[in-house]
């Protein structure tokens, strides 16, 4: 079975959905036992993820690739090719990367892997934007190390060495009620949301850069105001998601927006650190020197997205991003680049020999 079709049978499952998350885990683990892996299932939050193994050594170096997308549309679950792009439900993030990371897991255990021991890790919960921890999360809490981890997140070819950091927040403003009649005896909270939402774009922090980003990222995800046409709204909620720039910090950005209303009420829904790997970290540019047989332009790049490689972060393990060329937002259009020779699962296969030479620095279990 080849990337293409591999992807295209894992972009089937509706995987927004706990059935289609069940069918697609069971696929991917009979599929990786029926080509050598050994695969452990792994109970985390009543969530169940996946642990395949190959090889052996001092050196571990884990793929982490996620199941879940966001929500869609019935249509974009059956899977088409047109014009060298496959387009679909999770194409590009990240069924045609975990697609290819398996790929690479089957070449590998037949040969070719010494001295190392590679995990793909597949979990069911990397977009979610609940409070908790996810799967990734408690299996590195409870222990899970590595040597380095490589994130199947789209970067087009690219390696992501640093990401934006996350920051939901729950924004409550009140406002003060009347009739729809006779609104200027009122104030209405959703005028006085939407103002504020406004200027947080504005504050101070969202006008900063750092060297891998223009700006930081701000987005009024969801708004609900008012219980009747006829009456002037006296409370709105609005959940804003912030993606803070490496270097900026979380608390300040709060103070910053706590600070244009102080009758408004700021609750954090998620927060995560950004991501920072060093580019000249040496199982980086082992990285990149295998993806650079296909991208002779291959370089080091920030990523606007948030993903797993954090929880790893946190406790050491250098983790960065790695995945195909696609594109499009999670939407009708969103593809991923269907290329021959398949560039993106000969760059994975190749990686993890070249970074078991580096000399291993795991971290251990406790340990930031």
């Amino acid at each position: 079975m080849d990337e293409v079709l591999l992807a295209e049978r894992l972009i089937a499952y509706d995987t927004s959905r706990r059935s289609g998350l069940s069918q697609a885990t069971d696929f991917v683990a009979g599929w990786l036992e029926a080509r050598g892996a050994h695969v452990d299932p792994v109970e985390t939050g009543g969530r169940r993820s996946l642990m395949a193994r190959v090889g052996s050594g001092p050196t571990r170096i884990i793929f982490n690739g996620h199941l879940d997308v966001v929500p869609g549309h019935e249509e974009q679950f059956s899977p088409r090719i047109d014009g060298g792009r496959l387009y679909g439900r999770g194409a590009y993030d990240m069924k045609a990367a975990l697609g290819a990371m398996m790929l690479a897991v089957a070449d590998l255990a037949q040969g070719g892997l010494e001295g190392a021991e590679l995990q793909l890790m597949v979990v069911p919960d990397e977009e979610r934007s609940e409070p908790g921890e996810n799967c990734t999360q408690m299996m590195v809490r409870d222990g899970l190390r590595a040597d380095f981890v490589v994130c199947g997140e789209p970067t087009d070819m690219l390696v992501g060495v640093q990401a934006k950091g996350v920051l939901m927040m729950r924004v409550d403003v009140p406002g003060t009620a009347a009739h729809g009649a006779t609104p200027w005896l009122g104030d209405s909270a959703i005028l006085r949301a939407v103002d504020m939402f406004r200027r947080i774009e504005g504050l101070p922090f969202a006008a900063e850069s750092a060297p891998l980003f223009e700006r930081p990222s701000i987005n009024l995800g969801r708004i609900a105001g008012g219980d009747a046409v006829n009456k002037v709204p006296d409370h709105c909620r609005m959940d804003v998601d912030v993606r803070y720039l490496p270097g900026q910090h979380p608390e300040q950005v709060l103070a910053q927006v706590r600070s244009l209303d102080p009758a408004a009420r700021v609750e954090v829904l998620l927060e995560r650190p950004p991501a920072d790997v060093p580019p000249d970290h040496p199982v980086v540019q082992a990285l990149l020197d295998a993806a650079g047989r296909y991208e002779p332009s291959t370089t080091s790049v920030g990523r606007d997205g948030a993903s797993d490689a954090v929880a790893f972060l946190e406790v050491g393990v250098p983790a960065v991003e790695f995945g195909p060329r696609g594109g499009g937002p999670p939407g009708a259009g969103e593809h991923a680049v269907v290329l021959n020779p398949p560039r993106f699962p000969g760059a994975l296969v190749r990686f993890p020999p070249a970074g078991a030479r580096v000399p291993a620095h795991r971290a251990e279990a406790g340990t930031a």
